[in-house]
């Protein structure tokens, strides 16, 4: 179960190493204005909230949720599951916040309770308690494993991330992490949600901000983790880097003194001299190949994200 393929590495180094170049300004800049601290959290939360609720099927609108959990309003026409689902995810969300620090290490009781707190008030027989039937996964490519293996499973998964014997760096330990946990499936409902808030503590713990898997990109998401299943984690590892990568960016613009000015795509190759089109460029940003971010279906880099692309292109050259 453990025997990772780790052929993805030298494609992402230069991620990894922007990635972990990102965290490093972040915290040299800490503590950050509470005020625009409070700010960032709380428009994460109800994206977190949105996005995680969307790819399971909830229809609450991204401003419909921020209007269930911040104005405590109820949306005509939305079920009173969609309603519990948005404030307990919300609740899960502060949970996290509430128990991770830098000597944190993920715990079975932890999961658990992130699951019971998803489920409250929906599924109350099923809340925080691993599944003891069968379970079938419609599109996926795998049938998880039988109910009698799956608390062993989860302890060995649980021991794996908190030893990390093969000396996986924190993005790699988080993707592996969510794709072994989704192959378990170890509760009958809510598994999604869950490894989605669960994952995060193995980011947060070591000062990433948590890591958005956005429902515009479900389709991608499903695919990735059935690669994952047959060994292969690029698309996975790509999907999680993008995914810090877009919260590393909304926390490093907030800071006073930033230098990073994201913009559509389509306004930056539009500009004289622009030496890529913006079907090429859109291309680096969806591959990983450049510092880009996704907001909605649009995708936002920099000039210099270009510039760089192009020096470091340049040097290979000459290197060859």
């Amino acid at each position: 179960m453990w025997n990772i393929d780790t052929k993805y590495r030298e494609e992402f180094q230069s991620t990894f190493e922007r990635l972990y170049y990102k965290m490093a300004v972040l915290k040299k800049s800490r503590p950050l204005p509470n005020i625009a601290l409070q700010k960032i959290k709380e428009s994460l939360s109800v994206e977190w909230t949105y996005n995680s609720n969307s790819i399971e099927g909830n229809t609450l609108t991204l401003q419909e949720t921020q209007m269930v959990l911040q104005e405590g309003i109820t949306v005509k026409g939305k079920s009173l599951r969609e309603h519990f689902e948005a404030k307990n995810h919300e609740k899960a969300i502060n949970y996290l916040f509430s128990i991770v620090d830098d000597s944190y290490e993920i715990r079975a009781i932890d999961i658990l309770s992130i699951h019971s707190l998803v489920l409250n008030m929906i599924e109350e027989d099923f809340a925080g308690r691993i599944r003891n039937g069968g379970v079938r996964i419609s599109g996926a490519n795998f049938v998880p494993p039988n109910a009698n293996k799956v608390s062993d499973f989860l302890d060995e998964l649980i021991d794996f991330v908190n030893t990390n014997p093969m000396q996986l760096n924190d993005i790699e330990l988080a993707t592996i992490f969510h794709h072994k946990f989704v192959w378990i499936h170890p509760f009958f409902d809510g598994n999604g949600r869950t490894v989605r808030l669960a994952m995060n503590l193995l980011l947060m713990r070591k000062g990433f901000p948590p890591a958005i898997i956005l429902s515009n990109d479900r389709k991608k998401y499903y695919e990735a983790l059935n690669q994952a299943n047959n060994g292969n984690y690029q698309k996975l590892m790509l999907l999680m880097c993008q995914a810090q990568e877009r919260t590393l960016n909304i926390y490093l613009s907030s800071l006073p003194d930033n230098d990073y000015d994201f913009q559509e795509i389509s306004n930056i190759v539009n500009e004289p001299n622009s030496p890529y089109s913006q079907e090429y460029v859109s291309l680096l940003a969806r591959q990983g190949k450049i510092d880009a971010h996704k907001e909605g279906r649009n995708w936002y880099t920099t000039k210099k994200a270009i510039e760089d692309y192009i020096e470091n292109r340049q040097r290979k050259r000459n290197i060859s």
